[in-house]
């Protein structure tokens, strides 16, 4: 681990930061991945989808929000649905013809 304390580089962030989240956190095997999450959320919940190439990530994110009428988001490669929806999510994604696996509690 680095010793860095401060830098002047605005990309630079500490390695355990890099290393938490995004789209590192899993690997890059074609199963697309889903996990509820509240954490940094003020307690509600979203259902993170993690392993959607980086080309396809936006379509899939918008067709997901308008199937399910809700809200959500792009985040460093990981779409990000408000509501606890995981099971509608999960059919949706395995009729689009992904591979899915649910992950964490």
């Amino acid at each position: 681990m680095s010793n860095i304390v401060f830098s002047t580089n605005p990309d630079w962030q500490p390695q355990q930061d890099r290393d938490q989240d995004g789209p590192g956190l899993f690997p890059n095997d074609g199963v697309v991945r889903l996990r509820r999450e509240t954490k940094g959320r003020k307690g509600a919940g979203v259902i993170c989808v993690y392993g959607i190439g980086p080309e396809r990530v936006g379509e899939v994110a918008k067709k997901l929000k308008k199937q399910l009428g809700t809200g959500g988001a792009v985040k460093k490669g990981v779409i990000e649905i408000q509501g606890d929806r995981l099971e509608q999510i999960k059919q949706w994604l395995e009729k689009a013809g992904f591979t899915v696996k649910q992950v964490g509690g």
